[in-house]
This record gives C-alpha cells, sequence and structure tokens, in this order.
C-alpha cells in the first residue's frame, strides 16, 4: 500500500486554467534531474518516528497528543531568488477514482473526523523567499488529538512556484506560462487499523466536467486506505428492465474517510426521467462488496444536464471539422491574395 505515496510529484502546465498533473515518482531528492526543468525541487527531512526509512515521504507513527516539528528543504538551482508558497493539504478520492493530494475540497465525507490540514500548521509566513542557487528549510507543527485515533490520516504538503519567472514553451503557442510543484505525501498511523468498509451512498443524475450521466456516492467511512478497486456497475430501467448502462471501473484508490462521486458517464445517450435500478460491484484481492439501490431521475433533471452537456448533438464533430477547414480555406485565400498582390505591385515598380 506504500508505494502510492512513494513521493507525489506534481508538474502542472496551466493554460488559462487552474489544470495539474500528478504522478508518482522517487524522492525529491537535490538532483540537477529534476531541477533542470522546474528550477527548484524539495526534499523531506525524515524524523526518527518514519515507520519505513525508505520512503521519502512522511510515514509516520503517532501517538495520541504528540506534538512534532517536521522540516523540508526547498533547492533553488537557478541565479535568481524564487518565491514558493506552501501549504497543507487532506487527501481524497477525486472524480478520476484517484488520491487527490493537490487540490483542497471544500466538503469532505462526514466519517472525517481529523484533517491533516488542522492537524499540521506552516510555522511562519506561507510564501517563502528561497536564494538564488541556495536552500530554505520550512516546517510545520504537527498536534495530534488528546484522544486517541485508529487508523490513517492522510494529506500532503505543497510547494508552489509563485514567482511567475517560470515560462515554458510549446510549439505554435503564444504567451504560454508554465508553473510547477510538487507534494510530499504525509500519512500518520496511529492506534490500531480499522477492519475497510464501503458504503454506497445517494445515487442521482448529475454532471462531471460538463458531461452528463449517473453519480454513485461510493463512501470509505474507515480510517484506511483502500486500493486498487475494481468497479463494476448494471443500471436498469424499472419500467421494462432493460439494461440502460454498465460500466466498469478499475484502479480505484480510496483516501481514509473519503466520498468518491463515481460518475457513469452516457455519452451520447440522453438523460430519461424513470424510475432506475442500480447494481454494483465493488472489489479488490482482498475485499467485495455487492450495493443495490433504487433511484429516481426527475424530468426537470433529465432536462437540465441533457441542456448543458457538451455531449450534445448540437455541434457535432463534423461541424468542428468543416469550421476548422473553412477556416483553413480562408487563410489559404488570404495568402494567395497577398502573394498575387505583392507581385502585381512588383510589377508595376519594373514597368
Amino acid at each position: 500500500m506504500q508505494k502510492w505515496l512513494k513521493k507525489w510529484v506534481v508538474t502542472g502546465l496551466l493554460v488559462g486554467l487552474d489544470l495539474s498533473v500528478s504522478l508518482p515518482a522517487k524522492a525529491a531528492k537535490h538532483s540537477q534531474g529534476t531541477q533542470g526543468n522546474v528550477g527548484f525541487s524539495v526534499a523531506a527531512k525524515i524524523p526518527k518516528n518514519q515507520i519505513n526509512k525508505k520512503n521519502s515521504f512522511f510515514d509516520l507513527k503517532m501517538k495520541k497528543g504528540q506534538t512534532e516539528t517536521l522540516r523540508t528543504v526547498i533547492y533553488n538551482s537557478t541565479n535568481k531568488d524564487m518565491k514558493v508558497q506552501t501549504r497543507i493539504n487532506t487527501a481524497y478520492t477525486n472524480t478520476n477514482g484517484s488520491i487527490e493530494y493537490v487540490s483542497p475540497k471544500t466538503n469532505y465525507d462526514s466519517s472525517l473526523k481529523y484533517k491533516m490540514s488542522d492537524l499540521t500548521k506552516i510555522n511562519g509566513t506561507k510564501t517563502v523567499t528561497v536564494p538564488a542557487n541556495g536552500s530554505k528549510t520550512v516546517s510545520a507543527q504537527v498536534t495530534m488529538p488528546s484522544q486517541q485515533v485508529n487508523g490513517v490520516i492522510l494529506g500532503g504538503w505543497y510547494f508552489k512556484r509563485v514567482d511567475d519567472k517560470v515560462t515554458g514553451s510549446v510549439k505554435g503557442a503564444m504567451n504560454m506560462k508554465s508553473q510547477y510543484s510538487y507534494v510530499i505525501g504525509m500519512k500518520y498511523t496511529s492506534g490500531q487499523t480499522p477492519k475497510p468498509n464501503m458504503l454506497l451512498g445517494n445515487v442521482k443524475a448529475g454532471m462531471i466536467n460538463y458531461h452528463r450521466g449517473i453519480i454513485a456516492e461510493l463512501r470509505n467511512p474507515t480510517a484506511v486506505m483502500i486500493p486498487n478497486l475494481t468497479t463494476k456497475t448494471t443500471i436498469t430501467s424499472k419500467s421494462n428492465d432493460q439494461v440502460v448502462k454498465k460500466a466498469t471501473r478499475k484502479g480505484v484508490q480510496m483516501a481514509p474517510n473519503t466520498r468518491y462521486d463515481y460518475p457513469i458517464l452516457l455519452g451520447d445517450t440522453k438523460l430519461q426521467a424513470g424510475q432506475y435500478h442500480l447494481h454494483m460491484t465493488v472489489k479488490n484481492s482482498d475485499h467485495e462488496w455487492t450495493f443495490d439501490k433504487d433511484f429516481t431521475i426527475t424530468a426537470a433533471a433529465a432536462q437540465k444536464y441533457n441542456k448543458a452537456s457538451v455531449d450534445n448533438n448540437g455541434i457535432s464533430i463534423w461541424w468542428l471539422i468543416g469550421l476548422g477547414a473553412l477556416g483553413m480555406l480562408v487563410i489559404v485565400l488570404l495568402v494567395l491574395w497577398l502573394i498575387f498582390f505583392i507581385k502585381k505591385r512588383r510589377q508595376k515598380k519594373n514597368a
């Protein structure tokens, strides 16, 4: 289970939107290979209560009421001072079925009693200046609850360059900036390990990234990570028992005490008002859960999400191809006209 936390390095190319891509990697050590593209790197100073000394993230054994200071070194490999912003995030499972360490969430599962961002506070200012070709050590204070905590508290220490001096170039693009960030995983283990459990919450019509579908709320109410889950879902209409949608998703990672809004997207198929039944199995190599739930799609909900969905056929791919071809034709005609115009002017000058 520890390999998912080996070290999460996030290198986000932001083009107008706040998008980031996270990929697992080894420790962010003071290496020229890492810094060459980013300009800075980070490395956790591993404390004595580290469970596995080989891990480069904070994998700590904690006790109730324990306080501890954690430290991370930020390395600047550029010839100029840079500003780096730091933040502590609480981990959760995002709509892609991955554990999210980068973007904070506005609402968490009701079973989450202790957030990483509440137990771990950054000391001093959250934006620090790292000297050119130098380093800066930042610290955070951990205060565990006075009551016994059983299980895992999961999160990440986020670092983002904010001095706007990182620029990236993409062929054919202009005025594009790249922003780079790192996340060091933080995992606190305390007391006894609870038995994993999964629950199915609300099932309803909805939309994810403007794609319509059925949203099934899967919950992990236990303070343990549940890795490598495969979900198999069948949705049938209760009016005629016909299968409306079948879906399978592999590699789902459930963070401790998290709610996963699992999107079962319909594509070109429109939502239809009516009564439906969802049957779902969720399993990995160690556990299996089966869920059955009836749900209703109202006419108002179907109309709302069908209208707003980008899956509509109103603007088809052929329209987009046609518009693109028309644009190219206009450009070609303008170029030909310009060549003809320049040629005519030269002929007049030579006459």
